[in-house]
């Protein structure tokens, strides 16, 4: 039961699909709906939640912002019969002034059958994955310098996202009087980041004296990974609550006041505190969502995996099950002469353990065809890395006939080391649809297939991967006792340099002074910059960390720069 005095919040933890605006509007509506039965006067969606999150140049088409304002236009008549409901919702929108006519990224009170105000996002990022300024003015440049609305004798303070990481935004909603900051969100998720965000907030609220509620998208979009974790804190910065991680939820909570003299303090009911993950089931889930969410937002049901017998496929396998369950799973095992039999069997053990379609189609006819097509132009020619690529792009063909015939999209298995480094054949292990682990480093792929191992056995089933998998040294399988190392330091030593390299941008002699052997690094460096065409022709996968491969990264192919 609520007290009149309450603030009865509903946070609408929502994954939309970008443009799908009939489709996210009418969610909204009806979860919009069911808060308010539910007790809640006060809905909030995440930012920009009616168009989806990242829209990308979707914002600078006239037509797909006008057909966003329809959709809100349309969800403020849905829900004109409920006048005691409050909804802030995040949309892109038209600004219109002398300087002619702009996009926003607002945050727009609906109430009683009216839009009443509309609030444009202040600070606008323009790093790692995001390109804001590319899109939106800025609501400080708009002249939109605030909205603080009341709900039930509460002063509620609309902020977006970014908003909320400087003080100015938070200053001009508290000099009006907000006891409560409401901050829209769609911040990608990399490894640490919810807790950045909570430790962020919690400055903010004691520098502001406010109560805060941070409402936060979910769901997976192309690259980027949006993990929930709503979350409230009082005035000091505690928490008060905290919604799941990677689920899409509507988070209900009560905000309560009670004084102490001049005091006043703050506290939540009706929320409990969900925890944060740990390391490695934040990844797990992050890309389990990402992989669900490409697959089936793009409209396929099944997919289809290269399964060789090795570490990384069968971790894309593993993840692929737990994403979309092992009746929507096919594995394609591909043997040449050089596939260990033991291969074969741990391939085959492992589609068994998972129940998943399993076939096996042998390359050498093919792999022989094309040696005997090339005979006369290789004559005299040693075989070398040409006669490897030609298998793996046997390979990817078989891969790519089979997902047009049956409609299942290719899942890639290449890791971030090896996407780092070249060490992996364009138009073979490189064609697919989606990249699951292409964020994942080789020594984080083995924690990932360990922790879901002993995950499995803490459940009481049967482990995913089989422990020879996981023990067995790295092979492409491409020539005759071929191990990774052969041609990369071992993965320890590279993934070290690569974090050092890509996500603290050290220079080469920086890292060599670090401890490294200056020729392990001069390679790593070497190879990162040599490869960079192939990553531009690769496909797309789920970002885990705060430097991936897509939207982070943006180096020219073509480039004479050697130094480091």
């Amino acid at each position: 039961m609520f007290l009149a005095s309450d603030l009865p919040i509903a946070v609408l933890q929502f994954n939309p699909v970008v443009g799908d605006l009939v489709g996210n509007a009418e969610k909204i509506v009806e979860r919009a709906k069911q808060a308010y039965q539910a007790g809640a006067r006060l809905v909030v969606t995440p930012e920009l939640a009616l168009s989806g999150y990242p829209a990308e140049d979707l914002l600078i088409r006239p037509g797909f912002i006008d057909a966003n304002l329809s959709a809100l236009r349309k969800i403020v008549l849905d829900l004109a019969d409920l006048p005691d409901l409050h909804l802030v919702i995040g949309h892109p929108d038209w600004l219109v002034n002398e300087n002619g006519s702009n996009v926003i990224n607002a945050a727009s009170y609906l109430h009683a059958g009216r839009l009443v105000a509309t609030y444009a996002k202040r600070e606008l990022p323009n790093y790692q994955v995001f390109d804001e300024r590319r899109y939106f003015q800025s609501g400080r440049d708009a002249g939109l310098n605030s909205l603080v609305i009341e709900v039930n004798g509460w002063k509620v303070g609309v902020l977006i996202c970014e908003d909320a990481w400087f003080d100015e935004p938070a200053q001009l909603a508290c000099s009006k009087g907000a006891q409560v900051l409401l901050v829209l969100n769609a911040s990608p998720f990399h490894v640490g980041k919810s807790a950045q965000r909570e430790a962020r907030m919690a400055l903010q609220a004691r520098a502001r004296g406010c109560a805060l509620v941070y409402a936060h998208m979910v769901g997976g979009q192309d690259e980027v990974v949006f993990d929930g974790a709503s979350f409230a804190l009082n005035a000091q910065g505690e928490l008060l609550a905290r919604a799941p991680s990677f689920e899409e939820v509507t988070w209900a909570l009560n905000l309560t006041r009670t004084s102490a003299g001049v005091d006043e303090s703050i506290t939540a009911h009706g929320a409990s505190i969900a925890p944060l993950l740990d390391f490695d089931s934040a990844i797990w889930q992050a890309l389990v969502m990402g992989v669900h969410d490409y697959v089936k937002k793009n409209r396929f049901q099944r997919v289809i995996i290269g399964l060789s017998g090795g570490i990384d496929s069968a971790l894309v396998l593993a993840l692929a099950v737990d994403a979309l369950g092992a009746d929507q799973v096919r594995t394609v095992m591909m043997p040449s002469c050089y596939t260990a039999e033991i291969s074969l069997i741990d391939a085959k053990d492992m589609a068994q353990r998972l129940k998943v379609s399993h076939e096996v189609i042998p390359i050498m006819p093919m792999f022989n065809a094309f040696r005997q097509a090339l005979a006369g132009q290789f004559e005299n020619l040693p075989e070398d890395m040409t006669e490897e690529n030609i298998q793996a792009r046997v390979r990817g063909t078989l891969l790519m006939a089979l997902s047009n015939k049956f409609g299942a999209m290719v899942l890639t298995t290449g890791n971030k080391s090896e996407m780092a480094t070249g060490y992996c054949t364009l138009y073979g292990d490189m064609a697919g649809g989606f990249a699951v682990i292409k964020d994942v480093m080789k020594t984080t792929v083995y924690r990932l297939a360990q922790w879901r191992n002993e995950l499995a056995k803490k459940q009481g089933e049967v482990e995913p991967i089989p422990q020879r998998i996981i023990d067995r040294p790295p092979s492409a399988e491409l020539r005759p006792d071929q191990t990774d190392q052969d041609s990369l330091p071992p993965y320890d030593i590279l993934d070290a340099i690569l974090v050092l390299y890509m996500e603290q941008n050290k220079c080469t002699k920086d890292i060599i002074a670090d401890g490294f052997q200056p020729s392990d690094v001069e390679q790593v460096v070497r190879l990162i910059k040599m490869n960079e065409y192939k990553r531009r022709q690769a496909p797309i996968g789920v970002r885990i960390t705060q430097r991936a491969f897509g939207r982070d990264w943006r180096y020219p192919v073509t480039s004479r720069f050697l130094a480091g």
